[in-house]
């Protein structure tokens, strides 16, 4: 039986720990959740945008390269989407031991287990006896370059096995290691969505080179993140060690405290 929903994941910031040398101090990654059913009627909205941007047809619209206008005419067709996203937010300065994540894919891999659980507690929640499907979630990675996803399929595995012994918290009625795949934002529009929301939550932590943040394509998106009892935090917004919250109190993020309680 074919998967219930869909799910589209991509990233923003980089996993360096060079802070001043080039490496950004956020690494975000999000997904954007789709029913199978709608999926091709929801994603068109890139096709929307194009359009009102006298882009060319089928020409990706990747986020860090539109002007600012541009971007809030992105995201502002992905809020009125019938669709839920999910991010996890990670300070790497925060982290206590970040030699730790040194290793090959060390940082994202700890960011997919994070951003799979929530996807997976959405899925089982918002299952409804309408829908086709199994209730399971096909993956759409964005496709890294020199990443194997023979490895984050293993990953999975190995989450799956440790699940009693470690706290890990994916429901795994939803999610399948057999349906993962990794694909260019070319191939599939839902790519270049999880790419704008990923991008909108990196712009609104990560000062750009003149100390600014940007926080109003978050705001907009507010709609279409995933709440659980009126709560975003730590469903559709994970933020990421627990040491990071002492950074969130700063001003600049007065936003998350105002939209995402």
């Amino acid at each position: 039986m074919p998967a219930t929903f869909v799910g589209y994941i991509d990233e923003s910031g980089d996993e360096g720990f060079a802070f001043g040398q080039g490496s950004s101090e956020w690494f975000i990654l999000s997904a954007a959740i789709t029913r199978r059913a709608s999926d091709l009627e929801t994603v068109r909205l890139v096709d929307t945008v194009r359009c009102r941007l006298n882009r060319p047809p089928k020409k990706p619209l990747h986020f860090r390269d539109l002007r600012h206008e541009q971007r809030l005419v992105l995201v502002d067709e992905i809020a009125k989407a019938d669709l839920r996203a999910v991010s996890v937010l990670i300070h790497k300065p925060s982290l206590r031991e970040a030699e730790m994540f040194a290793e090959r894919y060390r940082l994202y891999f700890y960011a997919v287990r994070y951003l799979l659980e929530r996807v997976s507690w959405y899925c089982r929640d918002h299952r409804t006896s309408s829908d086709e499907g199994d209730g399971t979630i096909n993956l759409v990675f964005s496709n890294r370059t020199g990443m194997s996803y023979q490895e984050l399929r293993e990953y999975l595995d190995l989450l799956r096995e440790q699940s009693r012994l470690a706290d890990v918290r994916i429901h795994w009625g939803v999610i399948r290691a057999g349906q993962v795949t990794a694909l260019t934002p070319g191939r599939r529009m839902g790519l270049q969505i999880a790419d704008a929301v990923a991008g909108s939550f990196f712009r609104a932590v990560e000062r750009n080179p003149y100390g600014f943040t940007e926080d109003r394509y978050a705001r907009i998106l507010k709609p279409v993140v995933y709440r659980y009892r009126g709560k975003s935090e730590g469903y559709g917004l994970k933020m990421w060690p627990r040491e990071a919250y002492d950074v969130l109190k700063e001003e600049r993020f007065a936003w998350l405290r105002q939209e995402y309680q």
